[in-house]
């Protein structure tokens, strides 16, 4: 078994931060992914520390996917990023629409990543792989399941060559969501996000913002070790392997770890089911 492997980092604050991260995405590419992606703060709040983990990574010879936003933004501003990418020799990048930062009015010219995948093409052509995101459990703002798939399909139609999911506990929901979009004549590889499980307290917060279920079971059992953090991190370790095993027995074209900036435990996942496939 040898899926394709992409890591999700994001751009550090201190320099503390910035030593550690350099650390942890050597671990990381010691397990050979496709990419690293970098993520971008709402309305671009993180525009120059995303730059410059980028360039970083880049400079290792290691292929990385800065992602790109549309809210709050003008054309002329996205033109000028993609032409630093251009300059920098970034060939891949994940499209999104993004979020207003608190208090920001302006949603900028762009309303939709679709527009942007569009504009990003218009203006660039063949230059960058795109990726997109998508919603296996539905995005938290779409009107219904079928809006947020068609939105998904408008993504692909502009010119997206593959698209990343958000994080799922649930492989069922992911399997739906590929059968339905297949439906629609999406034929782009969909990728599934994992999560690694480091606090279940926090992942409980920031799942219930972005909608992504934590099912009951898996709530109840987390909830049962209270602050015992040894059998949190064991049981959610056995929960993705699991989780993984049969994405990749499903079909998933690979798996994109949202890796927290943290090695471990995604070291343990993806050594574990090496381990796993070599003992078939």
């Amino acid at each position: 078994m040898n899926p394709a492997l992409s890591f999700e980092l994001f751009p550090p604050q201190t320099p503390e931060g910035a030593t550690r991260l350099q650390s942890e995405c050597d671990r990381l590419a010691a397990l050979e992914p496709a990419f690293f992606s970098v993520t971008y703060g709402a309305g671009g709040s993180t525009r120059e520390r995303t730059f410059s983990v980028v360039k970083d990574i880049a400079a290792a010879n290691r292929p990385v996917a800065p992602h790109l936003s549309c809210v709050g933004f003008t054309r002329a501003g996205i033109r000028e990023i993609l032409n630093e990418y251009r300059a920098a020799d970034i060939r891949r990048i994940v499209a999104l629409r993004g979020d207003l930062p608190s208090g920001m009015v302006d949603a900028g010219e762009l309303r939709y990543a679709n527009e942007l995948v569009d504009f990003i093409r218009a203006e660039t052509g063949d230059a960058f792989h795109i990726d997109v995101a998508a919603y296996p459990e539905w995005h938290p703002q779409a009107k219904s399941p079928k809006d947020d798939l068609q939105n998904f399909a408008r993504k692909v139609k502009a010119g997206a060559n593959s698209a990343i999911t958000q994080y799922f506990y649930n492989a069922d929901a992911y399997f739906h969501f590929v059968d339905e979009a297949r439906a629609l004549g999406v034929d782009v590889p969909i990728v599934p996000g994992v999560m690694p499980i480091v606090s279940f307290s926090r992942l409980a917060r920031f799942s219930d913002a972005c909608g992504a279920d934590i099912p009951r079971w898996m709530r109840k059992k987390f909830e049962s070790y209270g602050d015992d953090t040894d059998s949190i991190r064991a049981f959610g370790l056995d929960v993705l392997t699991e989780l993984c095993e049969r994405l990749l027995q499903g079909g998933a074209p690979g798996l994109h770890f949202y890796s927290m900036n943290q090695a471990t435990l995604t070291e343990t996942i993806i050594g574990r089911l090496k381990t796993e496939d070599r003992g078939q």
